[in-house]
Formats: structure tokens, sequence, C-alpha cells
């Protein structure tokens, strides 16, 4: 073999060992984790305009120029506290989380910010067994109540509660995720369960009855969701952060146009769950009173109160200051982008509509 022969040899053998690693290094993934889960582990979920992104590939199809880029989407049945360890652990760049779970994790040292609303104004319900003589909230005073504690349903439950002159203390309360209060529920192993829209489904097998909703009732009963996003993965890619928050305003828009409303609800049921649990969770409420992405003063103050509450539970050990958690840095230059500034109804810190 002539020198120069070698030396090809060689270099092709080197390029060769190292391909992989350049390859790697090409390609960026950007991890977004959802505090939630569907029907028998499937890999999809319901009820947010993201979660409709995400089965339909819109970010992915608005991304697709950037070259490398990978999008890698997972799913929590451990809900809010699951998400938090994986953030954590950075595990993920973005998570779509409850309002609880997101505080408890803040309060935890997780450097976080809030940069998009994602499932807002969302009803919890109480459900118990079709025979029972329990009519809504007041009647469960010494009863076994099952919910998921530590997720955004928890201090929801706890207006609730306060409402009608009880606190957790005057029930035996069970922890059980929805799957196993499902499970209780129609087996009457507990009296109660306060939960989701799964419990439609309980109902209209005959296995549950919901005698009590939030939905009409305090606006700040209502439970909220979000995107947030790793401060150190921001800095390093804001461009890229602004990017994904115009496409999710982009599933907002879609998500709360009402000629939309059945496929939207076909769409969330790839999660496994009944397209009926959508119909019946949504009736009678405008698809944008849900789906509205923004970080108004009235969710920004729902925020505070929850912070301030789970220090009052202790849920947290101090306090968490919220008024720097919140982003709309991104949000807004999207809502500009998209000529979206009046899409969406604001409400001051009372949920009162403000005039635009």
């Amino acid at each position: 073999m002539t020198t120069i022969s070698r030396r090809i040899s060689i270099a092709a053998a080197t390029a060769a060992l190292f391909a992989p690693r350049i390859l790697r290094a090409q390609t960026r993934v950007v991890r977004i984790g959802f505090a939630s889960i569907g029907a028998g582990n499937r890999q999809f979920t319901g009820g947010s305009p993201i979660a409709a992104s995400h089965a339909e590939g819109w970010l992915e199809r608005d991304l697709a120029d950037e070259r490398g880029l990978q999008i890698q989407w997972s799913f929590f049945a451990g809900a809010g506290p699951a998400v938090n360890e994986a953030l954590a652990n950075n595990q993920l760049d973005f998570a779509l989380q409850g309002d609880l779970p997101a505080v408890i994790g803040r309060a935890n040292g997780l450097r976080t910010k809030l940069i998009l609303a994602n499932g807002v104004n969302n009803p919890i319900y109480l459900a118990v067994p079709p025979d029972s003589t329990i009519r809504g909230p007041a009647d469960l005073r010494g009863k076994s109540v099952a919910w998921h504690r530590g997720t955004n349903l928890h201090l929801s439950i706890a207006k609730v509660l306060a409402a009608n002159n009880l606190t957790e203390r005057d029930l035996r309360v069970v922890n059980l995720d929805f799957a196993a209060s499902d499970a209780a529920l129609a087996t009457r192993s507990i009296d109660a369960a306060f939960s989701s829209p799964v419990l439609f489904g309980l109902q209209r097998r005959g296995l549950a009855k919901i005698v009590y909703s939030t939905k009409g009732d305090n606006p700040g009963f209502a439970r909220h969701s979000h995107l947030l996003v790793q401060e150190a993965f921001d800095s390093a890619n804001s461009e890229l952060t602004g990017r994904i928050v115009n496409s999710f305003v982009r599933a907002s828009d879609w998500a709360s146009k009402e000629e939309n409303r059945e496929e939207l609800f076909q769409i969330w049921g790839k999660s496994g769950h009944s397209v009926d649990n959508f119909r019946e969770d949504f009736a009678g409420l405008p698809l944008a009173f849900r789906n509205n992405p923004l970080l108004d003063t009235f969710l920004q103050g729902q925020y505070r109160i929850q912070a301030d509450q789970a220090l009052e539970h202790r849920l947290v050990r101090r306090q968490v200051d919220t008024a720097s958690w919140f982003d709309t840095r991104h949000l807004d230059a999207a809502l500009r982008d998209l000529g979206l500034q009046q899409r969406w109804q604001r409400r001051d810190a009372e949920g009162r509509e403000i005039s635009a």
C-alpha cells in the first residue's frame, strides 16, 4: 500500500469512527412531559390544546425547518409529582402540569418559568355510588372520600370543602390516583370521590352518579394548567422556545373555534378516554373559555392564592413568590405575530371579564 493510500485508509477509518458522534452532535432533542397519561398507559392525553398538538403532530410540522431537531414526548402516570421529579433530574425541558404541583416544585427549588396557559378553568366533579344518600359536598362529613393528593385537584377540593364548612379533617381522606379512585368507587370501597371527567364514564355505566361540579360555581374553585420551561433551557434556546410557544398558541386558536368542537374531541379520544367524557365535560361552555392560553391577571392571581394555600395546608415549607415566576415574553410575541391579541377574553383578579 502506498503512503497516499495508507493516509486515505486512516482518514476513512477515523471518519467512520467519529461519524456517529458527529451525527449525535447535530441532533437536538426537546423533551416535553405531560403530567397525565392515556387510558391503559396510552401515550396520548386529552383536554388541552397541547394534547391535540401532540396527537396531530402540529409542533413537529411547525418546526420542520429546524434541522436535526427531535421532539420527545413523555407521559407520567404519577401526574404532577412525577413530573417534578423528572424536572429535578433534568429529564425534561418543558412540562404540561397543574397549578399546585408546579407550586410545590418551585418551593423545592425547581428553576422554571410559566410561559403559557394550557387547559384552564377546569372543573372538578364529586361522584358517589348510585344509591348513595350523599347529595353534595356538605354531606361528606365523616365519609371516606378519595382524591389524588398533590395534584391540581387538591386545593380546589379544599376550597369546595371550606365553602361547605368542612376541612379535610372532617373526612376520611383516601389518597388514590384517578384509575384507583374509579375502581374503589365502582366497588363501593369508598363513599365518594373527587375526580376528573373520567367520572362521566362510570356514571354512564351505572356505577356512580355525579352529585356536584365546580362548573358554574365560584370561578376560584377551578383548577388550571400551564406550559412551563426550565430556565436554563430558555436562556440557552430563547428563539426555539419562542417558536414552540408560537406553535402552541396556534393550537390554542384552533382548539378555541366552535366549528372544530367535535373534531377536537375525537382527537382527544386517542387517549383512550371516551369522547363522550369530553363532550359532557365541555357541555355549556365555549371552547375558548377552557382553551385560553393567556396568563392574565385572574390566572396569575389564582396561582398566588394556590401558593398561599399550599403553605397554609403544609404542602410546602416556605412561601412561593409567584410574581417573578410568570414570563409572558414569548406569549406576547406569538399573539402579536399571529394577530391574536384580541382572540381570548382577559379577566381581572376577581374573574370578571375585562372590556377590550
